[in-house]
Parts: C-alpha cells; sequence; structure tokens
C-alpha cells in the first residue's frame, strides 16, 4: 500500500502516491493543494534519486531532462484558490530502486519532502495503465472516457424501492444499471419502464450538462452455462432470435437521433465468455452446458454480433464483461481469458474498435483493494499465494486484476486508451467485521484471513452473501486505467431464490443460493454463505439492501 508522501509548507502541500507498479515501470498520482495566495497557473518541480522516466502523463503537461521533472498546469486546472486541490498523474519507467522525490517546488516554493511509501504489489511485465484526460471534451463528442465531466442516470424505479426502504435515502440518487435481461424489458415487462421510457427519462434528468445511461445487454442463448439462478428466456441454439428479436431492437432505438446527446454505455453479456474457458471439458469445474455453448460458438457470435450493431451507434460506449480476479486471475484463465474476449470482438463484423473497454466484478463481491496483505508477501517463508483464500491467484483484489487485465487487452491488440469500470456495488465489506490492520503472523492462513475485507467463506461464493456492503460510490477516473467506479448491479436486487420458485424468466433455482448448501468444486466445496428467503434474481430483496447499507465502506 502506498503512503502519502509530503506536508504542507508555506504555500503548498503535495501528495505523491504510486498507485501500480511491474517490473520495468509505475503509475503515481500526485494532488497539489495550494495553501498560499491563490494562483491563475502552476508548475510543480521535483527532482528523481534513480533512473525513473516519464513516459505519459494525464492532466499536466510534464517534461523532463535528466533526473529533472517539471509538471505545468493546463488551462482548464491552472487556478487553484488559497486550499484549492488539483491532480494528475503519470507512468514511467524505472529499474533498481523506484523512492519517492524528496524535494517538490509549486511555482518556486518549496514544500516538504516525501515519506518512503511501501511497495504496490509486483505483477507480471504488462503493458502500463493509462488514465484518460478528465477533463469533458466539447458537448457531443466523443469522450475518452464517457464518465468524465458527466452525471450519471439514476434509474426512478430501482431509486424508489430504495428510498421506501428505512435509511434507504442515503443511497437512492446514486446512479445504477438497467438490465435488459429478456426481450420483454426492451419495451418494458410487467408494466415497468421500457427501454425508451429511461431514455427520455435520461434526457429530463440530462439538463444542459452531459449524462451516462448504462445498460446491461443480458439474453445470450444458452444464458449463465455455468450457473442456473440467471438463465435466460433463450436456448443455447437461438442466435438468430437473440440478434433479430433482442439487439436489432435495441440498436434501432439507440440510434434514434432524440438520443444522441446521451452517452450511453452498454456492459455487454455479463458472466458469459469467462465461461468458455473456466467451465469446459477438461476442467474440473466442467459443465456439459458450457460445452454445448463454446462447441456452436454462439456466445461468440452473440457478443461480436451486439458490438458490431451497438458500436455502430456514434453515441454508445461498449464495455465487454471480463469476470473478475476471483474467477480468471490464475495463470491458466487470464491470458486465455484475454485471448477469448479478443476472439468474440472480431467475430461477427465486429471490430476491436467496437470494444471502449471491459468491466470487472459485475454483480459480485470481490474487494476493491486489500491493504492489509499483497501478492508478494510470505509469511515464515510461504508465500501468501500459498494460501488458503489466495489459492495460487496472482492477484489480491479487483484493482491491481483489472489493471493488469487491461495491460494484457491492450498487448493483444485492443485501443491504448482502452478503459476498465469496476462494479463496486455490493464489495465494500465494513461494519464491525473490517480489519484494521493485517492478521496475525502465525502461519501464511492466519495473516490473510485475519486481515482480508472480503469476508466471503470462499472466493467462489457469489450469490446474496451475508455480511457484503456497498462499496465505493460511484465516481469517474478513480484510478490509473479505471474509467468509473459504477453500481451496474443495483444493491437489493437478488441473485438468485434461495429455493426453487416457479416462473415464466427461465431462471431456475441454483444451490449456491442455498444457504444450506456445502458447495461444490467451484467454492471449494464450501457452504454457499448466501443469504435465507431470496426471491428470483432481480426482484427486489428487502433484507440484502439492509445489509449492505448497514456493511457500507465507505460508512454511508
Amino acid at each position: 500500500m502506498a503512503s502519502a508522501a509530503g506536508a504542507a509548507t508555506a504555500g503548498c502541500k503535495v501528495e505523491y502516491r504510486i498507485t501500480n507498479q511491474w517490473n520495468t515501470g509505475f503509475g503515481a498520482d500526485v494532488v497539489v493543494t495550494n495553501t498560499g495566495d491563490a494562483v491563475a497557473a502552476w508548475t510543480l518541480e521535483w527532482s528523481y534519486a534513480g533512473d525513473q522516466k516519464v513516459t505519459q502523463g494525464w492532466n499536466a503537461a510534464i517534461t523532463q531532462s535528466g533526473a529533472a521533472v517539471t509538471a505545468r498546469s493546463l488551462s482548464y486546472n491552472g487556478s487553484l484558490a488559497t486550499g484549492g486541490s488539483t491532480s494528475f498523474g503519470f507512468n514511467a519507467s524505472y529499474s533498481g530502486p523506484n523512492t519517492v522525490p524528496a524535494t517538490f517546488k509549486l511555482n518556486g516554493v518549496t514544500c516538504n519532502g516525501a515519506a518512503e511509501p511501501s511497495q504496490p504489489p509486483t505483477t507480471p511485465p504488462t503493458t502500463p495503465p493509462t488514465t484518460p484526460p478528465t477533463t469533458p471534451p466539447p458537448s457531443g463528442a466523443r469522450a475518452d472516457n464517457p464518465y468524465a465531466g458527466a452525471k450519471v442516470y439514476v434509474n426512478p424505479e430501482w431509486s424508489a424501492k430504495a428510498a421506501a426502504e428505512p435509511g434507504g435515502t442515503k443511497v437512492s440518487q446514486q446512479p445504477t444499471g438497467v438490465w435488459l435481461d429478456r426481450t420483454a424489458a426492451i419495451e418494458g415487462a410487467n408494466g415497468g419502464m421500457g427501454l425508451r421510457d429511461h431514455l427520455d427519462a435520461a434526457l429530463a434528468q440530462k439538463g444542459s450538462g452531459e449524462l451516462v445511461v448504462q445498460l446491461v445487454i443480458y439474453n445470450l442463448p444458452g444464458r449463465d452455462c455455468a450457473a442456473l439462478a440467471s438463465n435466460g428466456e433463450l436456448g443455447p441454439t437461438e442466435i438468430d432470435k437473440y440478434k433479430t428479436q433482442y439487439i436489432d431492437p435495441i440498436a434501432a432505438i439507440l440510434a434514434n437521433p432524440k438520443y444522441a446527446g446521451l452517452r450511453i454505455v452498454t456492459t455487454v453479456e455479463i458472466d458469459s465468455l469467462p465461461n468458455l474457458v473456466t467451465n469446459v471439458s477438461g476442467r474440473p469445474t466442467a459443465t456439459a452446458n458450457c460445452d454445448v455453448m463454446k462447441t456452436n460458438g454462439n456466445y461468440v457470435k452473440g457478443v461480436g454480433y451486439a458490438l458490431k450493431k451497438l458500436g455502430s451507434v456514434a453515441n454508445v460506449y461498449n464495455y465487454v464483461d471480463a469476470g473478475h480476479h476471483g474467477w480468471l486471475g490464475w495463470d491458466d484463465n487470464f491470458g486465455a481469458s484475454a485471448e477469448m474476449f479478443k476472439q468474440a470482438a472480431t467475430a461477427e463484423g465486429a471490430t476491436l474498435a467496437d470494444v471502449h473497454g471491459f468491466i470487472v466484478n459485475t454483480a459480485n463481491y470481490s474487494a476493491l483493494k486489500e491493504d492489509h496483505f499483497r501478492i508478494s508477501d510470505s509469511v515464515n517463508g510461504t508465500s501468501v499465494r500459498q494460501s488458503k483464500w489466495v489459492d495460487w491467484n496472482r492477484y489480491t483484489d479487483e484493482l491491481s486484476y483489472a489493471q493488469a487485465m487491461r495491460g494484457k487487452l491492450v498487448s493483444l491488440g485492443f485501443d491504448a486508451n482502452l478503459g476498465m469500470l469496476i462494479d463496486t456495488s455490493r464489495n465494500g465489506w465494513g461494519g464491525t467485521a473490517r480489519p484494521a490492520g493485517p492478521g496475525a503472523l502465525t502461519s501464511v492462513d492466519t495473516y490473510v484471513d485475519g486481515g482480508r475485507y472480503d469476508r466471503r467463506i470462499h472466493l467462489g461464493n457469489w450469490c446474496n452473501q451475508s455480511g457484503a456492503g456497498l462499496g465505493e460510490r460511484p465516481q469517474a477516473a478513480p484510478a490509473a486505467g479505471i474509467d468509473a467506479y459504477v453500481w451496474i448491479k443495483p444493491p437489493g436486487e437478488s441473485d438468485g431464490a434461495s429455493k426453487e420458485i416457479p416462473n415464466n424468466e427461465g431462471k431456475g433455482f441454483d444451490r449456491m443460493c442455498d444457504p444450506t448448501y456445502t458447495g461444490n468444486a467451484r467454492n471449494g466445496n464450501s457452504m454457499s454463505g448466501s443469504l435465507p428467503n431470496a426471491p428470483l434474481s432481480g426482484q427486489w430483496f428487502s433484507a440484502q439492501f439492509q445489509e449492505l447499507m448497514k456493511n457500507a465502506h465507505p460508512a454511508l
């Protein structure tokens, strides 16, 4: 975990934080606070003790001569009132020690020096992450980061349910995703709002600024082949129905010039492509249904078709699902999944340019950042990777996984400005059970288990998890390579029924949603950790919503 560096002197305060580090480079964020008189422009200077070389920056004009670095304000962030702050970031190469600069000068005024931060986890060599500029482009122009400078649509249907809960008004105005999880949802299922209704409501919320609408495209044939709670309406072979009765109508609505002023983010087919890597023959978690979907190719065809059709609409930004670290963070899953994503992104006439980014942790519970243990740590000579919780994974949390997956995807040919989204709707893990420090050094397991925020019984548990809490609130450009933290899964909507419930939505009963279930190979034959008395997936689950609010971190 990188600690902040720098303290106030007369005139300025600087915080220099290493946010990510790999074998040949690192990323850093710098926060500049003016404690003197107001300034109309600023120049920050520092020198490195080692061979660090800045290779790319954002939100400042950065130049380097030898060890000396100069960062100058841009047109939109030069004005700093007394007490005002701004931030910028950069990527750099290095070898040997990566010591934090000892001295900073702001407009010639020396700020106090910096303390050495602890090193962040070292990941395999990867293309470094980037953060798109956070200044908004001209109105109506295509944005590098659609969330930058924009409000995000608040779904009035979810908002009303949240507000009706005791204490729910604390979060009821947060933006959440709109799930198009069956064909009927396009026009409005069971008397609810349809896609046009949501887009019209978004126009009303937009006003004179920019606004993002978040849609979940989720209706593949043979959907969720490794689970039952979220099975869909289309059979494994009904790819033509998926194209003509689902994707085509959505694309036609989105292309209506009436909605051209909205920034429409589509998150494409959650929990689909990773199944073709991890849950097929040859793997201990194989299912017959996933073998069928890999053989017939309809997941790949469906995702490719969706990307092409939706990506042809100028104001649509496609983000493809990339699982989460507790699914794809192992060596034999990580690279193969990235290759699978590329295969789908070039199927059915789609190109890599149709992909604006990827989303991780959707509807899942993996912690955003584990502060009390790192993948490079060891206890009594035993690596953290050998703990029962980490189990040889390469990553401990979603932020490190998302940044590494981004680097891998860029190395495969995806755009260098590729952005990542992280669903933080249920990964806060706060409350009284949140550890304040590392676990005991008795063994690697006591060290990890005592310090981890994620309190699930096993990383493979995914259904209505007991003890979970709301995570970071939705925000734009929170870290290097991350376009936004989002609440794509609306808090309070069930993951699946805890017992069999007859329905006309094609949703089955998955024992992983049964709190009495003792598990399977995908969760290490552990208890499911799910809450009791849950309704069908997508339906309102008051007990879960209350649990999430109670355990929110940051606290409400």
